[in-house]
């Protein structure tokens, strides 16, 4: 698999999001899966997984950790940091409770020190607060940590943090967000700032595999999050309405051919030479080789690059192009 640049390592393309290591969404962590899962990707060459304190309860952090027992430096491994505070408010992101998540990480991990932390899609206010980035340079000073930066919701906030000393940017970024691309990408390369592409296939929708008979369960986001009532709604679908989304979705698969696009939807992502890598999440194992197909593919043409531009401006741009 082609290689790219993070904060001064060579790291896989394709990396390994783990929002649902282990289990799928609104279902109980699954370790023998989440073991399967971290297998499959170290087996398939990635060398990069992004994680969160949050995610389920520190369950994927902690299995991050026993897998790094077993294959030490087999990641590059991306955690992020503060989702846990209840309330999960600006307040909460003070230079001791940063140094305090951080030190959670490193003990979950079983690491003397973290490759990359993020401040985990923060409230606004944050980005104005230079002490939380202050402690994060003075964190890293002490070795704790190689690398900062934040994973943010919205294209303006990510370019208020290139402020500062960062040296990675987490963001939305797919066929069906381009924001980033017009206005966050060439800060990036300007500041060197590496870009982890996040919500990839929009929450699923940019697989194919979704209908309007598609039934999400309960506890899935989905499912519940839709309007954005428990957290931000660009986190579920990349904040595209299901039905337009699946309208859309069929214009994508007439241009691909195929019903089948989310390895042209991960490739579309990595023909952008600023991404440091695609991070697809998996729940099982046999998703992580599913998500590999991408790197195999040929560069897609400059006709199916101005086509996906097409179908996004007609069906997508007015719904979400201002709102992130």
């Amino acid at each position: 698999m082609d290689k790219r640049i993070l904060c001064g390592k060579e790291v896989t393309e394709i990396g390994l999001g783990t929002w649902q290591l282990g289990t799928k969404w609104g279902t109980p962590f699954n370790a023998d899966e989440a073991e399967r899962v971290l297998e499959a990707a170290y087996n398939g060459g990635i060398t990069l997984a992004d994680t969160a304190d949050c995610y389920m309860g520190g369950s994927s952090e902690s299995a991050i950790g026993s897998f790094l027992k077993k294959h030490p430096d087999s990641f590059f491994v991306v955690t992020k940091i503060g989702r846990r505070s209840n309330p999960h408010n600006a307040d909460a992101y003070t230079p001791e409770t940063v140094e305090r998540f951080i030190d959670g990480s490193l003990e979950r991990l079983g690491l003397e020190k973290l490759d990359l932390v993020l401040l985990h899609c923060p409230p606004a206010a944050v980005y104005d607060k230079a002490e939380v980035f202050d402690a994060l340079e003075k964190i890293k000073k002490g070795g704790k940590i190689a690398a900062y930066g934040v994973s943010a919701e919205k294209v303006d906030e990510a370019v208020k943090a290139a402020e500062y000393g960062i040296s990675a940017v987490e963001i939305v970024f797919n066929m069906f967000r381009h924001k980033p691309k017009d206005k966050l990408f060439s800060l990036c390369r300007e500041k060197n700032i590496g870009i982890l592409a996040r919500v990839p296939l929009a929450s699923g929708l940019l697989t194919g595999k979704f209908t309007k008979d598609t039934v999400f369960s309960e506890k899935d986001h989905r499912n519940y999050n839709r309007d954005g009532s428990s957290f931000d709604k660009g986190e579920t679908f990349a904040g595209v309405d299901y039905d337009k989304g699946l309208e859309a979705v069929s214009k994508l698969k007439e241009l691909f051919g195929t019903d089948d696009i989310a390895p042209y939807a991960l490739k579309w992502i990595l023909m952008h030479d600023e991404i440091s890598a695609v991070i697809p999440g998996a729940s099982r194992a046999e998703q992580v080789t599913m998500n590999l197909r991408a790197a195999e593919m040929p560069p897609l043409s400059e006709a199916q690059m101005r086509g996906v531009e097409e179908i996004y401006n007609k069906y997508i741009r007015a719904d979400v192009q201002d709102k992130w």
